[in-house]
């Protein structure tokens, strides 16, 4: 792991090149609640990409991982963690990147490829549909859940679900809960339609919050839906089908 400062968080993140020792950068941004390792280091995305021939990047969003946590929701606007993934990519020198997010990551590559479209030379929203538009329901359950003193007293489904998920990575749960309350905004149809970015929105069948990956896809003007075939929001991530549609992809559309 290496580090960089922006805005005042010292920020984590993996940068591995491929055996041929130089490849086309794809930058992975992970969803709340998880970190490089857990989005793509251990559902084997580095391996996938370097194998494949790219340069993988990943870093830990301000208040995940080893990056620097806060507590104020202000902190946490998905224009500001963009602007984190867009000086990572000036922090290594790189001029245009492959940029692939999932969930929370999704919305976060989205708001770079609007406030950096030079960066962004492709886009993959995993886990994220028409909810980057319509929003992916109340999130304040979550947020309680998180700050609950006992986990088993917690009767929200949903609140249950993430508030293992942060057990379970040993996450900041209070920085979590300033992030989930900071980090729900959304965009309107109007600036989706300007993404231009050869775009591919990829959403498991029986995933209950993301929202129709087709709905989002009509939207824009250069997007194809993927449907990961009977995988909910938290098993699509690592799925093998996801990832060969994801170098499909790329090689139609190589830097």
């Amino acid at each position: 792991m290496q580090s960089f400062s922006h805005e005042g968080f010292d920020l984590a993140f993996l940068d591995r090149q491929p055996a041929s020792g130089s490849g086309d950068p794809v930058l992975m941004i992970h969803g709340f609640a998880s970190s490089h390792y857990v989005n793509w280091v251990a559902p084997g995305w580095f391996k996938t990409l370097n194998d494949a021939g790219y340069r993988a990047i990943a870093f830990d969003h301000r208040g995940h991982g080893a990056s620097t946590k806060t507590y104020d929701g202000a902190d946490y606007t998905p224009d500001k963690m963009a602007s984190d993934a867009a000086a990572l990519l000036d922090h290594l020198g790189i001029e245009r990147a492959h940029v692939m997010g999932y969930s929370m990551g999704a919305r976060v590559s989205a708001f770079l490829a609007l406030s950096e479209p030079g960066k962004v030379a492709t886009l993959v929203l995993g886990g994220l549909g028409i909810g980057l538009v319509d929003g992916v329901g109340d999130w304040d359950p979550i947020a309680e859940a998180l700050l609950a003193d006992e986990a088993a007293a917690i009767t929200h489904a949903r609140g249950r679900m993430f508030r293992a998920f942060a057990d379970q990575t040993k996450s900041d749960r209070e920085a979590l809960a300033a992030c989930i309350i900071g980090s729900r905004d959304e965009l309107s149809e109007d600036q989706v339609a300007r993404i231009a970015q050869p775009t591919l929105i990829a959403v498991g069948t029986t995933d209950d919050i993301a929202g129709s990956p087709d709905e989002l896809a009509a939207l824009m003007p250069n997007a194809t839906a993927f449907h990961i075939e009977g995988r909910d929001h938290m098993l699509s991530v690592g799925d093998r089908t996801f990832k060969k549609r994801v170098l499909e992809f790329y090689s139609e559309h190589p830097l």
